[in-house]
């Protein structure tokens, strides 16, 4: 088998990978999520301006892993990978985002550093490797660009790339865009590089989106989209065309380390994992080019399919509609029509007393007060998918403790007609998901994730 090397988070460019050798045949990111849950109210608040900006931005291989690691302990719905970046290496925890494209860090540009605590903000002055992009450079067509840049002059050494990336609610990230090394560590313990790593440095970031409750213990946001300048994109010319996750219950203590694996790779456990995995073909939306979309076609509740007309899941001619797997997005949104006769079924089904108040933003809650087991008297959730590819998530991936003793359906309703379903990472929690890009296939299997 060949050796593991583990990757601490980060966004390689479109050029030069020749850094590593042959002989690293994949990338291993352990997946990071810090254990309490944020606020499910808070939460809710944060998808719901986070599905309106997603809506607003339709227009033999190696692989490597590193651990993954919930952020609920900060305070945060998110999934972190650690990146280790420049020379020498720091090291920051970025959101593993499936559902953009666009990979940036804090960066400050102080010359004395030392009110700013360490491993919070990237610091170029500090790393030997750092390298801005030219605004003629041709990564730089790829990202975003503020509205006042400065023109770009190709006689200037010093004319640097600049982006912007704008969010619903008004916040926004902005800075230079340029090119460092990335640190990887071997499963052999070994040290390899990969070298002109693209990225953004912002310098410039305000407002909720990225500097409030969700971005909680968070130093930037890896984009796993389908863009060209994603994390996956730009590793999978080097390490496969493919990659895949665990992200693991968030209640559990201590936080299990699951991983992010670029490429088409691992042994064992997960090996056996892959064999098991149930397939889904990708959707493609020319609105939305960065999405990963699977096609629902129904839902069941304890075995009984709901009357859902097949329309619902369709997306329609201007982009709307259609089903997003998100790791960025922590609950999960139905479209309306689908939403409501879920939520008539549990209704109907669920035999536990009613929350005497209902949290803002939720429209199914049970006083859980002496009840051991809840879960066994939650009802359970069938996704099929096209292809025959049957999803069946535990009832804890769709009900969250929202206040002591209570706790509440965490999906919600949607409008196909200005947006689309999305299956979030609080419902992706215990399963191994494969984005296998050359094939344009989902799959998805509760074997081979780490184990508490």
């Amino acid at each position: 088998m060949f050796p593991l090397i583990f990757l601490s988070l980060f966004l390689l460019p479109p050029a030069n990978l020749a850094a590593v050798s042959n002989d690293h045949k994949y990338l291993k990111l352990p997946l990071l999520r810090k254990s309490p849950f944020p606020s499910p109210t808070q939460a809710l608040a944060l998808d719901t301006r986070r599905l309106h900006f997603l809506a607003l931005r339709r227009k033999p291989i190696p692989f490597v892993k590193s651990p993954v690691v919930s952020g609920a302990a900060s305070g945060s719905g998110q999934y972190f990978v650690d990146l280790r970046i420049g020379q020498p290496p720091q090291s920051l925890l970025l959101i593993a985002d499936t559902g953009s494209d666009l990979v940036w860090v804090k960066c400050s540009a102080c010359r004395n550093c030392s009110h700013h605590s360490p491993a919070t903000v990237f610091f170029p002055r500090h790393s030997s490797t750092f390298s801005p992009a030219h605004c003629y450079d041709p990564v730089c067509r790829l990202v975003p660009q503020p509205s006042r840049a400065p023109k770009c002059n190709h006689t200037r050494i010093h004319s640097t790339c600049h982006y912007e990336y704008g969010y619903a609610d008004g916040s926004l990230t902005s800075g230079l865009f340029g090119r460092e090394t990335t640190s990887l560590k071997t499963s052999s313990g070994k040290e390899a590089k990969l070298k002109n790593v693209a990225f953004g440095c912002g310098f410039r970031i305000s407002g909720q989106s990225v500097s409030g409750a969700s971005f909680n213990g968070a130093h930037g946001v890896m984009g796993l989209g389908r863009g060209p300048i994603s994390f996956a994109s730009q590793l999978g010319r080097r390490f496969g065309n493919k990659f895949s996750y665990c992200l693991m219950d968030y209640t559990l203590s201590p936080p299990p380390t699951s991983y992010l694996i670029i490429g088409d790779g691992g042994g064992g456990e997960r090996i056996n994992a892959v064999s098991k995995l149930l397939f889904t073909p990708l959707l493609t939306n020319p609105f939305s080019p960065t999405f990963y979309y699977a096609k629902l076609k129904s839902i069941s509740v304890n075995g009984a399919k709901l009357r859902i007309d097949p329309s619902v899941w369709e997306i329609d001619d201007s982009g709307n509609g259609g089903t997003v797997v998100d790791s960025g997005t922590s609950l999960s949104f139905l479209a309306d029509p689908a939403y409501r006769l879920v939520l008539a079924a549990f209704r109907r089904r669920i035999k536990l007393p009613n929350a005497d108040e209902l949290p803002p933003g939720f429209d199914l809650c049970f006083n859980i007060s002496g009840v051991s087991k809840p879960e066994k008297f939650y009802p359970r959730l069938k996704f099929e998918f096209s292809g025959g590819a049957v999803f069946v998530p535990p009832p804890r991936n769709y009900f969250t403790d929202t206040e002591e003793q209570i706790q509440c359906l965490a999906i919600q309703s949607v409008n196909p007609k200005d947006g689309f379903s999305v299956i979030g990472n609080l419902m992706q929690q215990g399963f191994l998901f494969e984005f296998d890009r050359d094939r344009s296939r989902l799959g998805f299997s509760r074997r081979g994730c780490a184990l508490p």
